[in-house]
């Protein structure tokens, strides 16, 4: 594969991120490499949900809810080292392209972004579709996260923003949730593993120690909601209707 030009490249990934073009014959396509230049959601802050009005609040301080988080925190600690432990490492990831391999083992196949540039991009704007949803509640809602309020074990070394940022909801799990509901109505007859290891995701972060389970719960709401609202969107079917297209052929081709 020859490499392309800095302006080739440069051209591709605007392409990719803001028209969903695909990549021309004699050239593969090229993805987003961070935050900086990651695609835009599909929909607007007017057409999304605001989570901040339909999320319940967290639990209260000293309810019986907070003090089953507070259990639950502890006694994840003891995980550490362990292969669950490994899995929550892993999950941590949550950048696309890359975040969506954790689900090829449930679909049976090797994610690879190049042979389904559609699904990849799909799944990249529902990211910046989740940060228009959650973060008025994010910004609202001030809970400490476990690890904050109660110093312990980590799976990751805690970077500043994280330690600053609310625990309520979890964006992984609502992201997690959220790629689930897609990948299994795009392939039903792996809908039990994929739903399965979509859950697995969110609990990661519990077993990580920066969240609680009640902030799972939560993101998952989140998530549902995304789903719901991005059924409606005409891009987005659109795109869905493509990128199924290229995981079937993708399934099609496994040994």
């Amino acid at each position: 594969m020859s490499l392309l030009s800095s302006a080739g490249r440069g051209l591709a990934v605007l392409c990719l991120a803001l028209s969903g073009c695909a990549a021309t014959p004699d050239t593969a396509p090229v993805f987003w490499t961070g935050f900086q230049d990651h695609p835009h959601g599909y929909l607007s802050a007017d057409a999304a949900p605001n989570a901040a009005r339909f999320l319940p609040p967290p639990p209260a301080a000293g309810s019986l809810r907070e003090q089953a988080d507070i259990e639950t925190y502890r006694a994840t600690r003891a995980l550490e080292g362990s292969a669950r432990w490994a899995m929550a490492q892993a999950d941590n990831e949550i950048e696309t392209p890359s975040a969506p391999r954790v689900f090829a083992p449930a679909l049976g196949v090797t994610f690879d972004p190049e042979r389904v540039p559609t699904l990849t991009r799909l799944l990249g704007r529902m990211l910046g579709d989740l940060e228009t949803i959650q973060t008025p509640v994010k910004k609202g809602v001030r809970r400490p996260r476990p690890f904050v309020a109660e110093p312990a074990a980590t799976c990751i070394a805690p970077q500043p923003w994280l330690t600053a940022s609310g625990s309520y909801p979890s964006g992984h799990a609502a992201l997690g949730w959220a790629w689930a509901l897609v990948l299994s109505e795009m392939a039903p007859d792996k809908a039990d593993e994929i739903l399965a290891r979509g859950l697995a995701y969110g609990d990661s972060r519990v077993i990580c120690g920066v969240h609680y389970p009640s902030d799972v719960e939560a993101g998952r709401i989140v998530g549902a909601a995304l789903v719901a609202s991005l059924k409606a969107d005409p891009d987005f079917q659109a795109d869905f209707i493509q990128a199924q297209r290229e995981l079937q052929t993708l399934r099609a081709a496994r040994p």
